[in-house]
């Protein structure tokens, strides 16, 4: 099906966020399974996860709509050298994509086409629980303080 133009390239652009954010969240998950922090690289890990599926996704629709789907563009990645960075960076990217999705909603809206609209609110709504995740985060730092808040991430080491 030949969908719209604008659209198309506008999917391709969300596609590119979620492609950099599968990297930089993975890089993420490992540093704090190396530093320990088990539970943070358990969610942080599952987070990359989402991000495959919503990149599935998209590549899916773009195809259905006679796009190609360019796979080969990254954005910027920032990593972070600390925990607190680490969060701050991951919720930055999460608060665009919020951002980006609603703009992509409107336009599909625009041009009538429904089932994109219905996959890009559910891929929203799931953007949206990142940056929840993201805000409980920062306020247990802000309330525990950074020590109790890291000591509460880790895991028990395997014997």
């Amino acid at each position: 099906m030949k969908g719209n133009t604008k659209l198309i390239t506008v999917l391709n652009s969300l596609l590119a966020d979620e492609l950099t954010a599968i990297n930089q969240y993975m890089v993420h998950s490992e540093m704090c399974e190396s530093w320990g922090y088990g539970k943070l690289h358990s969610a942080i890990r599952a987070q990359a996860m989402d991000e495959m599926h919503h990149a599935e996704w998209l590549i899916e629709r773009i195809i259905f709509l006679d796009g190609s789907p360019t796979v080969s563009k990254l954005n910027s990645i920032k990593i972070g050298k600390t925990v607190p960075e680490i969060i701050n960076n991951d919720s930055d990217d999460e608060v665009n994509a919020v951002r980006a999705y609603n703009d992509a909603i409107k336009l599909a809206r625009e041009v009538g086409d429904q089932i994109t609209s219905d996959l890009l609110t559910k891929i929203l709504g799931m953007e949206e629980g990142h940056v929840d995740w993201a805000e409980i985060q920062h306020t247990q730092m802000d309330q525990m303080g950074i020590e109790n808040y890291l000591m509460n991430q880790t895991t028990s080491p395997a014997v």
